[in-house]
């Protein structure tokens, strides 16, 4: 029998406590179920391998930050809603590196993954929308977004950033940035080919 309250839930909570203090290549069976009070053969009564527990970490990631960005998006429009976005994503990096860097970069292509990260995604195209993009011109300005708001709090949180002028003047001057290039993204005609 497992251990009374041991649950999925509380396993993956165990990971995520073990991710937090050590990093993503601290999380084994073994010290998850040192974590729980159990051998480690009573965990896979709640997960399967240690595959299948990562993918449990990567999904509790991405829902707590699909949370954080709706939070943030939440009765904001345009401007401000990307602005909040923009910081909340950021924070959530900076508040939990490790947990961010042990989530699946590519949860869209795991078919395990691809509800969750369909969430997430939505959110962003939703504030997207706002700047009157759809079809591929949606995914292009989703990619730039991703690209420098995960490039930022990456190098941010990894201490990446040496130089003595103030980060917070940083990140607005890239906030102002995207949303200044989201208002003036051209939109090609029918038969005007994109650019590069």
């Amino acid at each position: 029998m497992p251990r009374a309250g041991l649950s999925p839930d509380a396993v993956v909570d165990a990971a995520i406590g073990i991710v937090d203090a050590g990093g993503p290549d601290a999380l084994t069976l073994a010290a998850v179920a040192k974590a729980a009070g159990v051998a480690t053969p009573s965990l896979y009564k709640h997960v399967r391998n240690l595959a299948e527990l990562r993918d449990l970490v990567t999904r509790r990631v991405m829902e707590e930050l699909t949370v954080r960005l709706q939070r943030a998006a939440m009765g904001r429009s345009g401007d401000d809603a990307m602005r909040a976005v923009m910081r909340a994503y950021r924070s959530y990096v900076v508040d939990h590196p490790s947990r961010y860097a042990a989530m699946s970069q590519q949860p869209l292509t795991d078919p395990r993954m691809a509800d969750t990260g369909e969430r997430l995604l939505e959110v962003v195209l939703a504030v997207l929308r706002g700047y009157d993009l759809d079809g591929p011109d949606l995914i292009h300005a989703a990619r730039c977004l991703r690209s420098a708001v995960h490039g930022f709090a990456v190098l941010e949180a990894a201490g990446g950033f040496g130089l003595p002028e103030d980060l917070e003047t940083s990140y607005d001057l890239l906030v102002r940035m995207v949303v200044g290039g989201l208002r003036a993204v051209p939109r090609p005609g029918p038969h005007e080919p994109p650019i590069g």
